[in-house]
């Protein structure tokens, strides 16, 4: 009977770390009539929220450093999900522009891992990234170089992960 129960233990596991991540994105939860009870519940606790002067909210839920999406979840004055976007696409990378601070980059895509920050003295240049999976189902890096003086972005860019040096890594879809 125990050889049984410790055979069957891989699918336990495999079933737990699947019904785990059914949550991941939120997608169980109704726009206009989930809480930020109901988020947290399902989402954890944010990495960042910002509260609107119209007590509008905005929370954001990375999930890396491995992971490829960045959720935000915008929530209306009266306290209900309005929606639940994932940041890490091409679409939300399009409004990082030149001249952006800190803030309104950390607004827009969430907070980068902070292993993968690195300052460039000679350039005085700060770097922050971030992992997603691109159209054509390859893992990417988004990098954000910001004007470490000026404290604004100077500028974006792309490049494929590499996986073993060779090829590019794909994404497990």
């Amino acid at each position: 009977m125990r050889y049984a129960t410790m055979k069957s233990l891989p699918a336990i596991m495999a079933t737990l770390l699947i019904a785990s991540c059914a949550t991941y994105s939120g997608s169980g939860l109704e726009p206009g009539v989930a809480r930020l009870e109901d988020v947290t519940r399902v989402m954890g606790q944010p990495a960042m929220r910002w509260q609107n002067p119209d007590n509008s909210m905005q929370l954001a839920f990375p999930h890396g450093p491995f992971g490829l999406h960045t959720y935000m979840a915008y929530l209306a004055p009266d306290g209900r999900l309005q929606r639940i976007e994932n940041v890490m696409e091409p679409k939300a990378f399009a409004l990082i522009r030149p001249g952006m601070t800190e803030a309104e980059v950390l607004r827009t895509l969430g907070p980068s891992y902070p292993g993968w920050t690195s300052y460039y003295k000679a350039r005085d240049e700060l770097v922050w990234e971030w992992r997603y999976c691109d159209d054509w189902n390859k893992v990417e890096r988004f990098h954000v170089l910001f004007d470490r003086t000026e404290g604004t972005v100077r500028s974006t860019m792309s490049l494929l992960e590499k996986c073993g040096g060779i090829e590019d890594c794909l994404c497990a879809r």
